[in-house]
């Protein structure tokens, strides 16, 4: 088996994908506790957050050098998106990578979209018309969605108005037919398949964001377990605890794993393996909401204080996971993905 072959099969990240994993760790340790967290969900987004992500490059790396970026891969962005689904960072960094490599592709991306100044985002959801309810939809200064056979940039003089939703996220209604303007970036059978490109790339880092953000919750849940005891022994050592936290171990390195080859195929082969990055967001977006459910059962009525960080968790793993619309959709998606590829073989 050459080179080529054995990295399709291959996981493992590189010292410099640690490096760049322990970095932006590091920043979310530091400028994102849960208290940063739970101070901006009534909006959904902490600016100075955001400039300290942009002025770290985490917006130049994703994008090509053609466009002044740093060309990085989307295995290097899974890492990213890991460690924000880790710390639950209120920012969107997801919609903004994945539609400015959109507008990237499309040839109508500008410095400020580059480098985070202006931010932008897409309607993720694969079967939107009309209103729709985009994740970033009250703080992007442009939203991209699909209008027929069409990919139109939308800008608005007066944002729309977030609506509350349990993922805390910036989130609002969207008429298209009530933007200040509107400008078509592509049409046709091609520009649809940028557009669907763009959509499994987002629902690939939410995948990869899952897998952190349940990893997290799973630690919490496993250090509480050691400290708490029942007659005399940690309840971490009774098999209603273990075994439940041993099952949410295996979720978070199956969806590492599956996130990390799609991303693999995406970057490389993206015609081969078209249902591994929808697959990847249909198994996080169902065990997530599984794994928070149990740490917080863990952690009996402490975890289902307002205080929690548990909790905080909790409605982000069910709130991420259909930001989207429904997962689903993604499913039959696969479904027909795989119904075709075996119909032509």
């Amino acid at each position: 088996m050459d080179r080529y072959e054995l990295r399709r099969l291959d996981y493992s990240l590189s010292e410099d994908h640690q490096a760049l994993q322990a970095a932006y760790k590091d920043l979310f340790a530091t400028r994102c506790t849960i208290d940063t967290v739970r101070a901006a969900e009534e909006s959904g987004f902490d600016k100075n957050l955001w400039e300290r992500l942009c002025a770290m490059g985490a917006t130049t790396m994703a994008l090509p050098e053609s466009v002044g970026g740093d060309g990085a891969t989307l295995v290097d962005l899974t890492l990213v998106a890991e460690e924000i689904g880790r710390s639950l960072a209120p920012v969107p960094w997801i919609d903004h990578v994945v539609a400015a490599r959109l507008l990237a592709r499309l040839g109508s991306v500008d410095a400020d979209v580059v480098n985070g100044k202006n931010l932008v985002a897409l309607d993720p959801a694969p079967d939107s018309a009309g209103v729709r309810l985009i994740p970033a939809g009250s703080i992007a200064d442009r939203l991209l969605v699909r209008d027929g056979d069409e990919i139109v940039a939308l800008s608005f003089s007066s944002r729309p108005a977030r609506v509350d939703n349990i993922g805390k996220l910036p989130m609002a209604w969207v008429d298209p037919a009530a933007a200040d303007s509107r400008t078509v970036l592509a049409s046709g059978a091609a520009a649809l398949a940028e557009y669907q490109r763009a959509l499994d790339e987002w629902q690939l880092l939410t995948a990869a964001a899952l897998v952190g953000l349940v990893e997290e919750t799973m630690t919490i849940a496993a250090e509480f377990s050691k400290t708490r005891y029942t007659l005399g022994v940690p309840i971490s050592t009774l098999q209603a605890i273990s075994h439940p936290l041993a099952n949410i171990a295996i979720v978070v390195q199956g969806g590492r794993n599956l996130a990390r080859r799609a991303a693999w195929f995406l970057d490389n082969e993206p015609d081969e393996r078209r249902e591994l990055a929808p697959s990847a967001f249909v198994f996080m977006a169902e065990e997530a909401a599984k794994a928070a459910t149990m740490a917080v059962h863990v952690q009996g009525g402490l975890g289902v204080s307002a205080e929690a960080a548990a909790t905080a968790y909790l409605v982000r793993a069910r709130g991420w996971a259909i930001a989207g619309g429904d997962p689903g959709v993604t499913a039959k998606y696969i479904a027909q993905i795989v119904a075709d590829r075996e119909g032509r073989s």
